[in-house]
This record gives C-alpha cells, sequence and structure tokens, in this order.
C-alpha cells in the first residue's frame, strides 16, 4: 500500500505553476497512461486554461484549492474548494478563475 498527500502535492504544484511559462503544472499520482484508472493533480494561476479537449473516458475534477470554471459548449459549472464537478461526455476546457489546484479523475473507456 502507498500513501501520498494530495495537499502537499498541489502546495508543491501550485509553486510550480507560478513559475512556469503557462501557468499551470501537473503530477499523475495514481496510474497512467497504461491503466484505466488515472489521478492527476492539476496546479493552474489565476486565468490559466487547460483548453478545449476530449474525454479519453468518465472523468470528474475534484477542487483542492482555488475557484474554477470547466466550460463545454453553452454550459458552464464553477467549481471552489470542495468541490467535485462531472466533466461532461463532450468538449470541454477549465478556466482557473484564481490559483487552484484539482485532482482530475479519469477512468478510460476500453
Amino acid at each position: 500500500m502507498q500513501k501520498l498527500s494530495v495537499e502537499a502535492q498541489a502546495r508543491e504544484l501550485l509553486a510550480q505553476a507560478a513559475s512556469a511559462p503557462g501557468g499551470r503544472a501537473a503530477q499523475t499520482v495514481v496510474g497512467g497512461h497504461e491503466r484505466i484508472l488515472r489521478q492527476t493533480v492539476i496546479a493552474l494561476t489565476s486565468d490559466s486554461a487547460l483548453s478545449e479537449h476530449s474525454n479519453p473516458g468518465e472523468g470528474t475534477v475534484y477542487v483542492l484549492r482555488g475557484r474554477v470554471r470547466l466550460t463545454a459548449g453553452n454550459q458552464t459549472w464553477e467549481g471552489r474548494d470542495g468541490d467535485l464537478l462531472i466533466i461532461p461526455d463532450s468538449l470541454h476546457s477549465l478556466l482557473a478563475l484564481e490559483d487552484s489546484a484539482v485532482l482530475l479523475t479519469v477512468a478510460k473507456q476500453l
């Protein structure tokens, strides 16, 4: 069994994102491209975004800290500390409304 502090990972990645050209940093903490389940901590500085993209499978975004906006088509959902956003099965993007860290969970389709 392994144990990981997602909060500590979020703090480290927010520090990295602050000095990164795109204002973001990420680290996969569970799984990976070869696994069905993948969990990634993503840090975004205010106004940084993950541009529109499609889903590799079912997914959620758990907001660890900050405030984000998930957009799919003409629909938007805002999330803040402790909120769980269910990613729609369509093109979507994620914008940080303030410095934020999220836990992205994806279960890839087989």
